[in-house]
């Protein structure tokens, strides 16, 4: 079966390196991502998940790095913006638990990207399991009993 190019296949082909700055990969990073899960072609998925991999290998050993003089100025603000929130639904981020224990059930991944699941798969597990405990009212709700 051939594959049909779309607007995210440009993608593709859009070169970068270690000398292209943190904030240009971080960019491709959230394009190669949003691309990904809109497509419906496996290879495409699969291209632009390995792109993904390759931009963020290139910026992990730089994040300690000072931010570039040519940079500073972008990332002064009069007011500082409110900083994301992680909060997917609670059966998203089951979802998201149970894939990742079905991943490394099959435990066929070099030991680093293991460890670094099982890190991801614990801290998903410890936020779904506290917003699941978490106080939700001040005063119990009138339940009509």
């Amino acid at each position: 079966m051939a594959t049909i190019l779309t607007l995210g296949s440009h993608l593709l082909s859009v070169p970068f390196s270690a000398a292209t700055d943190f904030t240009e990969l971080a960019t491709y990073c959230e394009h190669f991502a949003q691309t990904m899960l809109e497509s419906d072609d496996p290879a495409l998925k699969m291209a632009l998940l390995a792109r993904l991999n390759a931009a963020l290998a290139l910026l992990r050993p730089t994040l300690d790095d000072p931010i570039p003089p040519h940079l500073l100025e972008q990332f002064v603000a009069d007011v500082l913006p409110e900083a994301p929130v992680f909060e997917p639904s609670p059966e998203l981020l089951c979802d998201y638990c149970l894939a990742l224990t079905q991943v490394l059930t099959l435990q066929g991944l070099p030991p680093e990207t293991g460890q670094s699941l099982a890190g991801l798969l614990a801290e998903l597990v410890w936020h779904f399991a506290g917003n699941l405990k978490a106080p939700r009212w001040e005063t119990l709700p009138a339940c009509g009993l």
